[in-house]
């Protein structure tokens, strides 16, 4: 019988190249995202079935666990992909952003886990992998201390699950990855700006032109982090941690092997600040 991999945050990026990439290796795959009607790319392969979920509405999760389950039997693989950006200087951020911003990228992969551990212990068996990010294993990106918070509280939450779902034959995978051609990361950034405090115009400015030349002439290719995840859904690779793509992997290393406070100096500088 095909496997089958319940995937979040299809609608563009790198959820949808998930997708279509487990289609075409034969998996069934139940492709969630907040506005179904507007797909049209996803619905041509026979072995997808789409689902509406908002990560952050339990009932939603509820009811997309429960029609997946229902429509392919059993599912085998749950990818935690949907997510969004805060960014901004903390100080200009509005209450709702903050809250969105735990709610979709903590909150929101919270909620499915728990609406799937019923069905994976009624099997004996089940796999989460995390979309996690460099921004997950260390700041790299100034203003960007919401969007942190969210990956280091994701990373700290799927370690701590670790020790609950092992006895229970439940696997946990992370994938830390930095940005790639094709992502969608641009599009689900919220910005925090102010009219009144014009204090950190200079720093939102350089790293929104950095963001824009990363955008331009990204340094990974998206379909490395496909594999990754495609390599620890059929047991090819059991890492814990993956990291992808060449410049999270130079980052982190560079991190690993300076004391913080030469690596937060060395980031700093990197946009003159």
């Amino acid at each position: 019988m095909s496997k089958t991999i319940f995937i979040t945050g299809t609608s563009s990026g790198l959820g949808k190249l998930t997708a279509i990439h487990f289609a075409k290796l034969g998996w069934n795959v139940a492709a969630t995202m907040r506005s179904p009607e507007k797909e049209t790319e996803l619905t041509t392969y026979s072995n997808i079935k789409i689902f509406k979920l908002d990560v952050t509405d339990v009932e939603q999760v509820r009811s997309a666990v429960q029609e997946a389950t229902e429509a392919f039997g059993k599912i085998d693989v749950v990818v935690n992909n949907a997510g969004m950006g805060a960014y901004g200087a903390l100080e200009l951020a509005d209450e709702e952003t903050i809250d969105w911003q735990f709610a979709v990228n903590v909150r929101g992969p919270i909620n499915v886990i728990r609406g799937f551990l019923p069905h994976f212990r009624e099997h004996g068996v089940g796999k989460f992998i995390n979309i996690s990010s460099l921004m997950g294993v260390t700041s790299a990106v100034p203003i960007g201390s919401l969007y942190n918070m969210s990956k280091f509280a994701l990373e700290g939450l799927t370690e701590g699950l670790y020790y609950e779902l092992k006895p229970l034959n439940i696997g946990l995978h992370l994938i830390e990855q930095g940005g790639s051609a094709g992502n969608n990361f641009l599009n689900n950034i919220v910005w925090s700006k102010s009219e009144d405090i014009r204090a950190y115009d200079d720093i939102i400015a350089k790293v929104k032109q950095s963001f824009e030349r990363s955008a331009e002439s990204p340094a990974d290719d998206p379909q490395e982090i496909v594999n990754a995840i495609a390599k620890l859904a059929t047991g090819e690779s059991n890492q814990f941690r993956t990291l992808v793509g060449k410049s999270t992997e130079d980052l982190v290393a560079f991190r690993k092997s300076v004391p913080i406070e030469q690596y937060l100096e060395t980031v700093a500088s990197n946009y003159n600040l």
